[in-house]
């Protein structure tokens, strides 16, 4: 996705209607620093606020996505293009997500670790013992928390039944059994519970 080609028609399309970045920015309820970033590209609108954006601009979401207006005998292809490039950021952003979660737990890990030891085997005042103590249970669980909550946002478990592929609630993802990032959950779809391993793409669900 071209966001500085997607910014110059945001651009583009606003001067057409005579608006200022604030009156543009005053008409979504955003900033018109949002909407600046927006026009050199810097970023691209939420996808909550993107067809209110494009209501204001008379444009498609397709015509924002590829950053150009779209001819009718265009769009179906623009709209295959825009909809296997966003695919692919989602999937791009998701390992990231996975790797983070590895970063994460390593570090709240070697923490938990060096506080726990220096907790049994520094000598110091029992109330900083405790402190030390209950501050590294304290930041492992928290660690836990974000890790399954990042495992659980990030791609999909894929039922070993059905191969149906799909998003767990946080509660579903956090106690079930599992085995690194395979996870025994119940398929929505064909309703049995199976060892359901971590993927990225959804392609073939």
């Amino acid at each position: 996705m071209d966001t500085i080609k997607i910014g110059a028609f945001i651009a583009e399309c606003r001067k057409k209607k005579n608006l200022t970045q604030k009156d543009l920015a005053d008409k979504l309820f955003v900033t018109d620093r949002a909407v600046s970033k927006w026009e050199r590209g810097r970023a691209v609108p939420d996808s909550s606020i993107m067809l209110d954006l494009c209501n204001e601009l008379k444009i498609s979401v397709n015509e924002l996505l590829a950053g150009e207006y779209i001819e009718v005998k265009d769009f179906n292809k623009h709209a295959e293009t825009n909809l296997i490039e966003i695919t692919k950021q989602k999937e791009d952003a998701d390992r990231r997500l996975l790797k983070i979660e590895i970063v994460l737990g390593y570090i709240c890990s070697i923490f938990f670790i060096a506080l726990i030891f220096l907790a049994s085997y520094i000598q110091m005042a029992t109330w900083l013992r405790v402190m030390l103590i209950v501050g590294g249970f304290v930041l492992f669980f928290i660690g836990c928390f974000v890790c399954v909550r990042i495992e659980q946002v990030a791609g999909y478990y894929e039922c070993k039944h059905c191969h149906h592929k799909y998003v767990p609630t946080y509660a579903q993802t956090n106690w079930a059994m599992h085995l690194g990032r395979t996870r025994y959950l119940k398929c929505p779809k064909c309703g049995k519970k199976s060892w359901s391993k971590k993927v990225i793409s959804r392609e073939d669900c």
